[in-house]
C-alpha cells in the first residue's frame, strides 16, 4: 500500500460541512462515513476525516481549537491554475471565506479560503518544470 494521508478536523454541522466540500467537486467514501465523521476523498492519496467535535474529542485530551486562531494550513496541489480557480471560487460561493487575498509567484499561483469551521485550506498550482529533481 502506498503512504496515504489522513487529516482528522473537527467540525460543528457534519451535514453542512459535507454539502461544503461536495460543492467543491469533492466526493465521500461511504464506507468510513456515519453520522459521527465523513471520509473526504481529495485524492487517491489524500483524504480529510470530518469528524463531529464529540467524535474528535475522543482522539485526543486536548481541546479543540477556536477558528480564531490558526494551527494549520491545509494546502492542496493541484494541477493547473484554472483547477486553483475553479476550486477557491467553488469554496467561496458555497459559503467559505477568503483567507487571504490571492498569490501570483510566476511559477505557483495559490488560493485560499476558510472552510465553515474556519480551517484554512490553500489550493496551489505550481509548474512542474520549476521544481528541479533531488539528487
Amino acid at each position: 500500500m502506498s503512504t496515504k494521508i489522513f487529516v482528522n478536523l473537527p467540525v460543528k454541522d457534519l451535514s453542512k460541512s459535507k454539502d461544503f466540500f461536495q460543492a467543491l467537486g469533492w466526493t465521500f467514501n461511504p464506507q468510513f462515513t456515519d453520522e459521527t465523521a465523513a471520509c473526504l476523498v481529495i485524492s487517491d492519496e489524500i483524504y480529510a476525516m470530518l469528524l463531529t467535535h464529540e467524535k474528535f474529542s475522543g482522539f485526543t485530551n486536548k481541546p479543540i481549537a477556536d477558528p480564531s486562531v490558526a494551527e494549520a494550513l491545509i494546502a492542496v496541489g493541484v494541477d493547473s491554475k484554472e483547477e486553483v480557480a475553479r476550486i477557491a471560487d467553488a469554496a467561496l460561493k458555497a459559503g467559505g471565506s477568503e483567507a487571504k487575498p490571492p498569490q501570483d509567484y510566476g511559477f505557483m499561483q495559490v488560493r485560499s479560503f476558510l472552510d465553515p469551521d474556519g480551517h484554512h485550506w490553500e489550493v496551489m498550482h505550481m509548474d512542474p518544470t520549476h521544481v528541479k529533481p533531488q539528487s
